[in-house]
Parts: C-alpha cells; structure tokens; sequence
C-alpha cells in the first residue's frame, strides 16, 4: 500500500488523501494534498451511483482553493469511503437471500436471540421474526464438544443434499453456524469445501471467521449478516471501484469500518459485517482530537437524516458490544466490536407533522437528499428543520452548503400549508416551534445517552458538527446547561474528516476459557503466541503507511456466575510465563469498579476471550498559514429571528476569520460546509486550530 511519501512524484506535483462520507442527505468530502493544504466539500447523495455524488463533492471541494477536481481524483493517492448502505440494507431487508446450516436441534438460535424480550413482563408476546427466515435455516447432523471433540462427524450427504436444492430456491449466499466451531473448526471448513464444490462463486460466511465468540447467537447473527451483505457489496463497491479507475484512479481504496477505523476494501469485502454502524463511528475521533484537554466530551453529530450521539472519556472513543442493528430485542446483534453511538431520527430534513391529537411532531421520518426539504426546490412538500431555519433567517439562500439556491417562500408555504395553518400559529412562530421540538428532542438524546453510561452532561464539554449541528448546538446547549460548546474547523463534514485521520486498525480474538486462580499457561501461551503472529502479519501488510503501529493486548472477563462480561484493556502482551493471570485479575477488578462502581476483590476471575488490537494511526494534518492568515469580513446584516424575536444579526465569512476573533451574537457564521448560528446570549471565539467556542454571556 502506498503512502503519499512513498509515491515518486516530480517536483511540483501534487499528490492527495481523500476522504468521503456518503450520508442520507449529502455526500461530504475532504481532500488533503502532500504539500499540507486542505479542502473540505458538500454535494446532495445520489442513490441511484454513488459516485455521482462523490464526484461533485470532490470537486467542489477542489474548486474551493483552485485546485483541479479531475487532477484531485487521478492523482489520490487513497480514498478513504464511508457508507451506511450495508447498515440500511440490514435494517430494510434489502440483502441477498441466504441460507443458514446449523447444528442439528439448534434452528432455533437466530429466533430465540439471547433471550431478552422488549417487554419482559409480557409472557405471551411472540419473539421478533429471526434474520433468517426459518424454512431457510437447515439442521445439520454433526457435533463438537466444548474441549473441541469430535462428538459426532460431520454428515455430509446431508450437506450435499442441502446444497443440491439451493440453485433451485435462489439462495444469494450461505452461513455456516456449528457449535463450539471457534473450538475445532473442522465440520465448518469442510462444509466450506463442500459449498464450494456443488454451489461454486455463492459467497459463504463461517461463523469461527465472523465473530469468533462463545457467544452462540453472536456468532450465528454476524456469520448470516454477513454472509447476506457480500453479493450486496461485492456489487456496490465494485461499481465505486470501477468507477474511479475510469476516471484515472490507481490509488489505494479504503472503508471505513464500525470499530472507528479504516481497513482495506479487500478486507471488507471478505468481511462486510464490519460495516454495520460505520456511518457514525467517525465522528468521535474529531471531536477527541478537538478537546484533548477535556476530560469528557459529548460529540453531536447532525446531518440531514440523523442525530448521533457518542462519548469521548479522557481522549477515549467508547466502544460497544451490544450494538443493536434495530430496535432493541427487536432488531440483530452481531456482538463485534464498534464505537458506542446513538441515534435519532433528527436532522435537518426531518419531517414536521401534526400528530392525531393535534401536537407538532418532528421526525423521524426525513425527507433525505430526494426529494429534500422544500426549501431546495427538488419537489418536496413536507415542512422540515431545514425549512424552518430557512424561515427564520439562519441559513443564507444564495449561498448554501450544498452548491444551490434555497427557496425561502417554498419553504414558508411548507410550514403554513403543512403546521401553521392548522394549528392557527403565525408562520415564524410555527418554524420557531419546529426548531424547539427538535432541538428538545437532541437534547434529551444527549441526555439520555450520557446518563446510561454515568455522565452527566453538565460537567462535559458538547462538541458539534454535521451540516446541521452548528445551527443548533446553542439551543442544545442552553437546554443541557451547558456553558461552552465547541464547533470543531471542520464541523460540515465532521464524519469525512473523522475518515480523514482515522487509523487502519483491526482486532484479532482468541476464544480460550481460562481462570486467574487455575491458570492454564500453556494454552494462554499458544492464545497469545496466535494473536502477535496475526498482529505482525497485519503489520507488515501496511508497513509504511502510517506512525508506528500500536498493539494493545486485551481479556474479556467476568466474575464466576456473571451472565455477561467486560473487556479489559492490558498494558503490554501477557507473559503468561510470569504473573499473567494476577495482572488480569487486579485490571478486571479494577475496570468492573469504574464500570459498575463496586468490585469483589476476593474473587477470581474467567476469563473469556483473548484478543489484540493493531492500530496504524494516521499522520497528523498540518494547517497551512494560509489558512489562518484572515481578517474577519461581515457579509452582510439580517433581520433574524431567535426565540420568536426578529434581531438585527451579522453574517460572517468563516473562511475569514482568525485566531482569537471574537464574535458577539446575535451573528451567523456562513461556512463552507456548514452555518452556525449564534444566539444573543451567546459569544463566539476562533481558537488557534480554527475551531469556534460558543459561549453563554451569562457564563
């Protein structure tokens, strides 16, 4: 893999990094050339080819500072690309047919799930339909015992009989789900053999590859999603793929990933369940890069069809295993590893309506990049946040984000048509009231999201991007109690520019149950010995790419009776010849303490699962002067309405601002990317890495 030092270029000649983030309503990109300058751009996503989208953005992007948009995508070095259409395909049932082979007496697995139900006290409700439809899900004679014995062999006529009928039922592709497989392999990679044999080119998933966890209904999830997402994104990112080398494209090609990393499309195409929940996982690394000096950070990130919410803990992304594809118990768990983020259906085109007892709604219906709010004049009708910004004077028509006019009075026939009118409210009273609905329900996402994991958001710093997260972020602030917000340089497309500098990084886990108080060394030893081999040959695979990669070495554990348990980060590879499993045991005490606030250090501890993390970070961005030689310029003055109050408000050109300007609201700051809007109780101030602090007079 190339790195833009590596290439060997003629003086002069200006190689680039793009990255990418294809979102419900606009595609974001941003373009880092080797000479340390920076474009940022904004397009409308086009369903129908991706790269159309993508396409416009870059060169909007490169249009901005005079670059060549055709020199910007032949001479990329890398593209980093983000989608969340694996995560839609899931979610609306749009993926290939598939078939799951699975132990014989247990087709129950993907129906049953773990257990829980949404209503625990409603005995009589019927479990949520299973991933794979039952009559698609084949029981298989064959079974390994928890210590990897071959109990009964694999009965492959049975198998070929299955297979046989496949073609004929149109199955798309095939899991492979055997008990205790993450043990002995064996009866998987021979039904693999065997797959490839009667039904060749049909992509299959082995559930020991997907998530090796003792986990059974995990690792039965992740293998049929997975499985059902390859012809599915065999076929999307060939087109993107195809695509680009058309136009020139000879780089490198890489996909953001759920764990809030980038790997190479040739390993996500061999695993494309790494997919799921990516689109949000990019913007926490901005916002933990923004405010290093916080020790908590709540990051909001506000597009056009949701509002994500994750939390950065002493410069620490927080990552999940109980990521719910759905609505809990409802929906699917894969059990893998991705940043911690919740979502809402709040953006700027989320949908305003009047619900059957006369109350105003917003969301989480949106009316995406098509037909758009009404406002953008593709033939939408509903009202939405972005129509009612438009009402009230925030977002300037002539010049938006997205390289097109706005219609102020489309917007105001929306919003009377659609809320006004029939609620008898003033038209700017109605878009008022739009904004508040959905700014109150942000804030209590926030709220919600940083109280289940024992923060309070008063105490923590809000950082705020998207395209429509700057017009908000005060309002959200007020409504947290929070004095300071922070919009990060690159708030527009604060997902792209998380794609931007995210490291490669995979992990590598080792299925072993082991316990701190009969420590079986010899077989912690070979757990170990696997994972650095699988971490060295990732390594090298990249070598040069980035800084020095980081190996972190992990346990997930539990006390003796837990039904679930904790992973626990190591500071260095066990020595599991040394006092291995007293380190884990006081770490895991530790960790349960800070994560459940008690801890019995009196107890020995299971071990569950071993594991590695290889990280290749990213070279740091660096700013050229340029961009931070600037005088800031007033655009132009509005009549702009905040709290059902017109104010004489000043618009000012971000892109020409500098260090340490301050900016009394009520002001609006049209960026390229984005516009953030500051109320009259609120000041804001441009720090030395371009980023703006919002903050309440009062404060």
């Amino acid at each position: 893999m190339k790195t833009m030092s590596d290439v060997q270029t003629q003086p002069g000649e200006a190689r680039y990094r793009i990255a990418v983030d294809t979102g419900g309503t606009f595609t974001d990109v941003v373009v880092g050339s080797n000479s340390g300058d920076m474009a940022v751009g904004k397009a409308l996503t086009t369903y129908d080819r991706v790269f159309t989208g993508f396409e416009a953005s870059v060169r909007r992007a490169a249009e901005s500072v005079g670059w060549s948009g055709d020199d910007v995508l032949r001479n990329a070095d890398v593209i980093v690309y983000g989608t969340t259409h694996a995560t839609n395909a899931v979610l609306t049932g749009k993926v290939a047919k598939t078939a799951l082979l699975t132990t014989d007496g247990f087709a129950d697995t993907l129906l049953l799930r773990e257990g829980g139900r949404r209503d625990a006290f409603d005995s009589k409700a019927a479990y949520p339909p299973p991933y794979i439809p039952r009559q698609l899900t084949f029981e298989i004679t064959e079974r390994i015992s928890a210590e990897g014995d071959i109990l009964v062999e694999l009965d492959e006529e049975q198998v070929r009989e299955v297979l046989g009928s496949f073609k004929e039922q149109g199955i798309e592709a095939v899991a492979v789900s055997f008990l205790w497989s993450i043990i002995n392999d064996a009866h998987e990679k021979r039904a693999a053999e065997l797959i490839q044999e009667i039904l060749p080119g049909v992509p299959y998933t082995l559930s020991n590859a997907a998530n090796p966890t003792i986990r059974e209904y995990r690792r039965s999830s992740a293998a049929s999603i997975d499985a059902s997402l390859k012809p599915l994104m065999a076929d999307h990112l060939g087109k993107l793929r195809s695509d680009l080398q058309e136009y020139g494209f000879a780089g490198d090609l890489l996909v953001v990933t759920s764990e809030g990393a980038v790997l190479d499309v040739a390993d996500v195409l061999d695993r494309p369940v790494l997919l799921l929940n990516s689109g949000p996982s990019m913007a926490p690394l901005v916002g933990a890069a923004a405010a290093p000096d916080h020790d908590t950070v709540v990051v909001c990130d506000m597009g056009g069809t949701t509002f994500d919410v994750s939390l950065v803990e002493n410069g620490v992304v927080r990552h999940t295993r109980e990521a719910w594809l759905g609505e809990p118990f409802v929906g699917h768990l894969t059990g893998l590893s991705s940043v911690a983020v919740s979502s809402i259906g709040a953006g700027g085109g989320s949908i305003a309506w009047i619900d059957g007892g006369g109350l105003l709604r917003v969301g989480p219906q949106s009316a995406r990049s098509t037909p758009g709010p009404a406002a953008y004049g593709r033939g939408g009708e509903e009202p939405t946040v972005t129509d009612a910004c438009v009402a009230l004077g925030y977002l300037d028509t002539e010049g938006f984000e997205g390289g097109f006019t706005l219609n102020r009075e489309a917007a105001i026939k929306a919003i009377d048509t659609r809320i006004a009118g029939p609620l008898k409210m003033d038209t700017l009273q109605a878009a008022q009231a739009i904004l508040d609905v959905s700014a109150n329900h942000m804030a209590t996402a926030i709220r919600q999201s940083a109280l289940e994991q024992g923060v309070d958001p008063r105490g923590a710093l809000i950082v705020a991007g998207g395209g429509a997260g700057a017009m908000v972020a005060a309002i959200i602030g007020k409504l947290l109690e929070a004095d300071t917000v922070l919009i990060p340089a690159t708030a527009g497309v604060l997902a792209a520019y998380g794609a931007h500098r995210a490291p490669i990084a995979t992990e590598f886990l080792s299925p072993l149950h082991n316990d701190t108080r009969s420590f079986d060394a010899g077989s912690a030893s070979r757990a170990v010995e696997d994972l650095t081999a699988k971490a060295e040959v990732f390594v090298k695979r990249f070598d040069g790419v980035g800084e020095a990669p980081k190996v972190t070495y992990f346990v997930d554990a539990r006390y003796p009776g837990q039904a679930w348990d904790l992973r626990v980060y190591l500071d260095a590879a066990p020595d599991t010849s040394g006092d291995a499993a007293g380190i884990i045991e006081r770490a895991f005490h530790e960790e349960h303490d800070r994560r459940n606030g008690t801890h019995d250090p009196d107890s020995r501890v299971e071990i569950i699962t071993w594991g590695v993390r290889v990280e290749i970070p990213r070279p740091e961005h660096t700013r050229s002067e340029s961009e931070l030689s600037r005088t800031a310029e007033i655009h132009r003055t509005d009549s702009i309405v905040f709290g059902g109050d017109p104010f004489s408000t000043q618009r000012y050109r971000g892109v020409t601002l500098a260090p340490r300007d301050k900016i009394v609201g009520p002001a609006v700051i049209d960026q390229p990317t984005t516009t953030i809007v500051v109320p009259p109780e609120w000041d804001a101030t441009l720090d030395d890495r371009s980023n703006i602090y919002l903050t309440r007079k009062e404060a």
